[in-house]
């Protein structure tokens, strides 16, 4: 009988008060079931990334390790790191502890039972899958024109980057501490998990989902924010790309 992966379920947070005792009922829920139906080890846990929060975040965060040290887990960042950031530091911090991981955004607009279809590829070999968005309509106007043209742009110069794949994401052990490697180099700020997955050479599956509309609090992608990802999509994707082939060149 082959042995369940411990699966870590990431979950970077950003002032989500307001969306966090759903998302913890419901994600809890969901890491339980796939317990019990031997999907993954009971070893398993959600991991709760505190990025600089400046509400009630971090207490309902410890009130839950709290409660059941066992299926939570918290990582407070010093201050607000970003988005990407945030996951990398969760992804890194959970290497240790387990053998897969899955990310994903507190506002759960990402289809939670699409986690079981990511299961489903791993079994069948994939080290890294990848959620794939076939309906924007819970999605702005501005939305979903900003992200069309993102995307079009950004695969002008990375064309391995996963079209309408934001980071609902399983990668194993494996490809974290390959990802880690690579990032060791890469001193910038400017950090595209994304367009860096792709080129770390592992098989990679996507799994296609709807994305829902939020149930609880504010996006926290501004216009702003969403032009600074485009950008540094565009900058650390060459960077990358060039550290990675350099890599395998030398080896």
């Amino acid at each position: 009988m082959e042995k369940t992966p411990i699966l870590v379920i990431i979950i970077p947070c950003y002032n989500e008060e307001a969306t966090l005792p759903c998302t913890i009922k419901i994600l809890s829920a969901k890491i339980l079931q796939l317990i019990t139906e031997q999907k993954i080890s009971p070893k398993s846990s959600l991991l709760f990334v505190d990025d600089g929060s400046q509400d009630n975040t971090r207490h309902l965060i410890e009130n839950h390790i709290k409660e059941n040290p066992g299926l939570y887990r918290g990582l407070k960042l010093p201050k607000n790191m970003g988005h990407q950031n945030a996951l990398l530091s969760g992804l890194v911090f959970a290497k240790d502890f387990c053998d897969i991981t899955i990310t994903i955004d507190a506002d759960l607009q990402d289809d939670i039972e699409a986690i079981d279809k990511m299961l489903e590829n791993y079994s069948g070999g994939c080290e890294i899958v990848c959620g794939v968005n076939i309906c924007r309509k819970s999605d702005s106007f501005l939305k979903r024109t900003t992200a069309s043209l993102f995307y079009f742009l950004v695969r002008l110069i990375n064309r391995k980057i996963i079209y309408n794949h934001a980071d609902f994401r399983l990668m194993g052990k494996n490809s974290i501490i390959t990802l880690s490697d690579y990032l060791a180099e890469y001193k910038k700020t400017n950090l595209f998990l994304r367009g860096i997955v792709p080129h770390l050479g592992y098989k990679i599956g996507t799994v296609n989902y709807k994305r829902k509309k939020r149930t609880a609090g504010k996006t926290k992608y501004s216009l702003r924010k969403m032009l600074r990802l485009a950008y540094n999509g565009f900058t650390s994707c060459g960077i990358i790309y060039s550290i990675v082939h350099r890599r395998k060149n030398e080896v």
